[in-house]
């Protein structure tokens, strides 16, 4: 597994090693022996598979109590997925980052926990998949604005995206709890 370090500290792009012949390939998403010597050592309790057609956007999401760590994959399509760092003690706190995730690529994002997460979707559809280290809580969920004018996140647009109304909602990044 390849491990490349991000601008936010924690966030990682992981690259499995892919085993492929003219019957298809095989890889190794999750193991958890080679995770820890990448430095994850968290325990994941649930697995998450979204199916979302281009240009459906959802996000920012996170859980201020029950915080969850999320390792992200794309099975089939590509996505533009979003970190917002929302923890007050990092020297990135405020600031985000996008990367290209794909079923072709397959290319894995984990993120610890302290931050917001969000994706849109670039192809025609896309099944994304992730685990998360903690239960989804409802009652703990929040949303960051994803146009909130002050991050000013570049989605990557082609077209109008498609927002939940819940998603709609979102607090703007001054107003939204954070961690410490």
């Amino acid at each position: 597994m390849k491990k490349t370090e991000t601008s936010l500290p924690g966030v990682l792009l992981l690259e499995p090693r892919v085993f492929g012949d003219d019957r298809g390939f095989f890889l190794e998403s999750y193991n958890e022996r080679i995770f820890a010597e990448l430095g994850i050592h968290e325990k994941f309790v649930q697995d998450n598979h979204s199916y979302s057609g281009r240009n459906v956007l959802r996000g920012l999401h996170y859980q201020i109590k029950q915080p969850q760590g999320k390792l992200v994959r794309v099975i089939t399509g590509e996505i533009v997925d979003i970190a917002v760092d929302l923890r007050q003690s990092s020297a990135t706190f405020g600031k985000w980052e996008s990367f290209r995730l794909s079923g072709e690529n397959k290319r894995m994002l984990w993120l610890p926990v302290g931050f917001a997460h969000g994706f849109l979707v670039a192809s025609e559809s896309a099944h994304v998949m992730y685990k998360t280290t903690d239960f989804y809580a409802p009652e703990h969920e929040r949303t960051l604005a994803w146009n909130d004018p002050v991050l000013h996140i570049d989605w990557e647009f082609d077209g109008k995206p498609i927002v939940s109304p819940k998603d709609q909602r979102g607090q703007k990044f001054s107003e939204c709890e954070k961690f410490r």
